[in-house]
């Protein structure tokens, strides 16, 4: 692919971003509970003149840590409290998230598998729609996702210090692995430290538990890990005591030991979540495990077995816990679409065939979204027919009672999503070379 050609690979991707994220944002009103419990938090923090300490409903607020809100505060300070103000974070993350997999994936494979994974990324259906939205993760998922792929690039920097792929000393990575795991602490929560130090620990068992980070590193790497956040813990003990760091450790566990309120699911939730709402990465996604080729280089197949490792683990983790909500498995974007540009990257090399049961697949996944974006005008129009289904959900019947004319306009999508299919089911050559 030509140099200069590569060089305005991000610039692409960052107008890409700004076109499709940022416009229309304060478009619809805030509608999931945590949009408007996040937003209103924000508020309170300008109304209250507080940045220490968070509060809803001006009361203390123990659940989440403030750095999303200190965010999203500063953006209701530049374009006022609205809902593009809240939302705008997020669009801003996602250009950003395009940006970081792009130099990541140039940096481990190449430009057209970094192009192949922030496309992926970009058009698979929920990653798409968290970056519309005003909820905490997509934040939390790139601090997540920075700081395992630092801890890989430490790893393989330490197996091989002349790699190319990674230019800096190993000591940097270490140090940027343990500040975007402590800024993920700091925006979320410590469930992030369980994911990273789970893929860490299986990884050690499927090499024979020859890990080349030693006691010293983990020790600096959890040190800066805790210690970022732990700033900010340390000034609301000294402040307000110790009410909010027991109210949160107690609701930490909570969530892993019992279903939030009408966030119960079956044992497959998220595995039917992350087939669906990542479509179609999710598709090519399956084709990627079934590849084996001597011939790669070894930091790009063991960074491909990372990825697997943390999709394993978020599924696992998160069908354990109770409570089961469609964003609890968000950071599965990441190696979903990672191991989609994989199995992209080998079809155009002709290294790896498509196969008729992936087709089927990848037909029925579609067929399904397909009737779902067919009828949603339909029923939009003929709304008294959902309420039946909706009445023990007080939210969502008040979001079914919003006055929306859909019109013969609304079924274009519908018709763009058939043509797509028609054409992906009869099609012998699905790239161009």
């Amino acid at each position: 692919m030509p140099q200069k050609l590569n060089s305005y690979f991000p610039l692409f991707l960052a107008l890409l971003g700004l076109i499709f994220y940022v416009p229309l944002l304060g478009g619809v009103h805030l509608f999931d509970w945590d949009e408007i419990n996040f937003a209103e938090i924000s508020r309170e923090m300008i109304v209250l003149n507080e940045y220490s300490s968070v509060h809803v409903d001006f009361k203390p607020f123990f659940e989440k840590p403030p750095l999303f809100f200190w965010i999203q505060s500063c953006s209701m300070h530049v374009f006022g409290i609205n809902e593009f103000a809240a939302r705008l974070p997020n669009a801003v993350c996602g250009i950003i998230t395009l940006l970081v997999i792009f130099y990541i994936g140039k940096k481990v494979d190449s430009s057209r598998f970094g192009w192949l994974w922030a496309l992926s990324y970009f058009g698979s259906l929920l990653p798409f729609l968290y970056f519309k939205s005003g909820i905490i993760d997509p934040w939390y998922n790139l601090f997540s996702f920075i700081g395992l792929f630092s801890l890989i690039a430490f790893h393989q920097k330490q197996l091989n210090p002349n790699l190319e792929s990674f230019q800096w000393p190993k000591v940097y990575y270490l140090r940027i692995a343990g500040f975007a795991t402590g800024l993920a602490i700091l925006t979320k929560g410590p469930a992030v430290l369980l994911v990273l130090l789970s893929c860490l620990g299986l990884y050690g068992v499927l090499n024979k538990f020859k890990w080349s980070l030693s006691l010293k590193d983990f020790a600096i790497y959890v040190a800066i890990s805790l210690g970022v956040p732990g700033i900010w813990f340390l000034m609301e003990t000294i402040i307000n005591g110790p009410a909010f760091v027991n109210a949160f450790v107690s609701y930490q566990v909570r969530l892993f030991s019992t279903p939030d309120a009408g966030h119960g699911g079956f044992p497959g939730y998220h595995f039917a979540i992350l087939l669906l709402g990542v479509f179609p990465a999710s598709i090519f996604c399956l084709k990627a495990f079934s590849y084996k080729d001597p011939g790669d280089y070894y930091h790009q197949s063991d960074i491909k077995k990372w990825m697997m490792l943390l999709l394993v683990v978020v599924l696992v983790l998160f069908s354990v816990v109770e409570s089961k909500i469609v964003h609890y498995s968000s950071l599965a974007y990441f190696p979903i679409t990672y191991l989609s540009a994989f199995a992209l990257d080998k079809m155009i090399d002709q290294k790896l065939e498509w196969g008729r049961w992936l087709n089927a697949i990848f037909i029925f996944s579609g067929a399904l979204f397909l009737l779902v974006v067919g009828t949603a005008p339909y029923f939009g129009n003929n709304i008294e027919m959902l309420k039946p289904y909706f009445m023990k959900d007080p939210f969502a019947m008040a979001n079914l009672e919003a006055k929306v004319k859909w019109t013969l306009a609304d079924y274009t999508p519908a018709m763009i999503l058939l043509i797509i299919l028609l054409w992906f089911s009869f099609s012998k050559k699905f790239f161009i070379l």
